[in-house]
């Protein structure tokens, strides 16, 4: 397994939107918000195996902290530690601004998500009733500590 990690381009779009579309527990964007991250209005990673991408993260930083804000990898290719590359990736570039925290919410029901976001030292801290549509269901918020 030869894995890359590199910033979002504008050529990635289309496979980001494939793998959201395989990915129905994430926030469901439109291809003018990953375009915007490819302008850098965002910042967000690609994880590529041979040269295909097979995992994102799209970030933005506030003040201090970094919030994620869409984050998936291609079922198919789940349990390889891709995730985990793509969290390292983002909490690496929060320290070049010193950011003391990462932000993030992740639907009640996404146990998967849950488990891989302790495993990485996130805490629940609130949680935020009928956050999501399209079924409505309520948001844990959860923070780590970057250090």
């Amino acid at each position: 397994m030869t894995l890359r990690s590199r910033p979002i381009e504008e050529a990635d779009v289309e496979r980001i939107l494939a793998i959201q579309a395989a990915c129905p527990e994430i926030a469901q964007w439109t291809r003018w918000d990953y375009d915007r991250v490819a302008r850098g209005e965002m910042a967000g990673w690609v994880t590529e195996e041979q040269k295909s991408v097979v995992g994102f993260i799209i970030l933005r930083k506030i003040a201090k902290e970094i919030e994620i804000l869409n984050f998936a990898v291609a079922p198919e290719k789940r349990s390889r530690g891709i995730a985990s590359m793509l969290l390292q990736e983002s909490l690496a570039w929060a320290k070049t601004f010193e950011a003391t925290h990462a932000i993030l919410e992740v639907r009640v029901s996404n146990a998967a998500a849950l488990r891989f976001y302790e495993r990485h030292n996130f805490q629940v801290v609130g949680r935020r009733s009928r956050y999501y549509i399209s079924p409505p269901e309520d948001a844990l918020l959860l923070t780590a500590k970057i250090v």
